[in-house]
C-alpha cells in the first residue's frame, strides 16, 4: 500500500515508522524545514512541501496513493488535506489526527474524513477499558460516525459464563467480530461458550448500543 503522511512531527514520523515496517510504501509531506529530517525514517520518501497546497500534493503524486493520513498538529490544516485527498485526488482512505476534541465533529465525510482520530478520547477509552468492566467503552468510531468499535468486559460472576456465543441475541447493526481471552484472540463461533473476564469486541451503530448492553442483561 502506498501511504502519503501530511506532516513530520513526531506523531507523522511514528507512523510513517510504524507503516514502513509494514513494508508499506510511505511518502512524509512536511512544509517546515526544521522538521524536514529524512534521516530518522530513511525508507521513506520526503517531500518539503505545504499539504494545503494543490500543486504541492499534484507534484508529490497523491493521485497515485492508497491512503492519506493528514497527521498535523493543526486541526485546520488536517481539515483542508483531508477534503483535497478525498474530493480532488480520489484518495480511497482518509485518516485524520483530530487534535481539539472540540473540533472533533467537523471530522467527518463532508471534509472527507472516513476515520478520525481523536487522542484524547482514545487516551480516555483505554483508561475506561482498562477499569469498566459490565459496561460498553467505544474504542474507535469508522465509516465517519455510522459505526463504532467497542468493547464490553463480562463481570467474572457473569449469568453468561458457559452459555454459547449463539444465545446473545445481538440488535440487527451489532456484530460480535472478537473475544479476547487470557492473551488469546477468538473468532466467535455459535458454539464458542461465554466465560467470566471475557473482552468482547462489537462493531455497531451508535444507536444500538444500548441494546447490547440489554442483550448481555447490564
Amino acid at each position: 500500500m502506498r501511504v502519503a503522511i501530511a506532516g513530520a512531527g513526531a506523531v507523522g514520523r511514528s507512523i510513517a515508522a510504524e507503516l514502513v515496517g509494514g513494508d508499506h510504501q510511505v511518502m512524509l509531506i512536511e512544509r517546515e524545514a526544521g522538521q524536514f529530517e529524512p534521516h530518522t525514517v530513511e525508507q521513506a520518501e520526503w517531500v518539503l512541501a505545504d499539504a494545503c497546497e494543490l500543486a504541492s500534493l499534484e507534484d508529490a503524486g497523491l493521485q497515485l496513493c492508497d491512503c492519506v493520513i493528514a497527521a498535523t498538529g493543526d486541526d485546520k490544516v488536517n481539515l483542508v488535506v483531508s477534503l483535497l485527498a478525498k474530493t480532488v485526488f480520489a484518495v480511497k482512505r482518509v485518516v485524520a489526527r483530530v487534535n481539539d476534541p472540540s473540533n472533533e465533529w467537523l471530522f467527518t465525510g463532508a471534509w472527507g474524513v472516513d476515520v478520525a482520530v481523536s487522542t484524547p478520547r482514545v487516551l480516555a477509552a483505554m483508561v475506561e477499558e482498562a477499569v469498566s468492566v459490565g459496561g460498553l467503552v467505544q474504542l474507535l468510531t469508522l465509516r465517519q460516525g455510522q459505526a463504532n468499535l467497542v468493547e464490553m468486559t463480562l463481570p467474572d460472576d457473569t449469568p453468561w459464563a458457559g452459555r454459547p456465543v449463539r444465545d446473545v441475541k445481538l440488535p440487527r447493526d451489532a456484530a460480535l467480530v472478537t473475544i479476547l481471552r487470557g492473551g488469546r484472540v477468538i473468532v466467535p463461533q455459535p458454539d464458542d461458550p461465554l466465560e467470566g473476564g471475557d473482552e468482547l469486541l462489537f462493531v455497531a451503530s451508535a444507536h444500538v448500543e444500548g441494546e447490547i448492553r440489554k442483550a448481555l442483561g447490564h
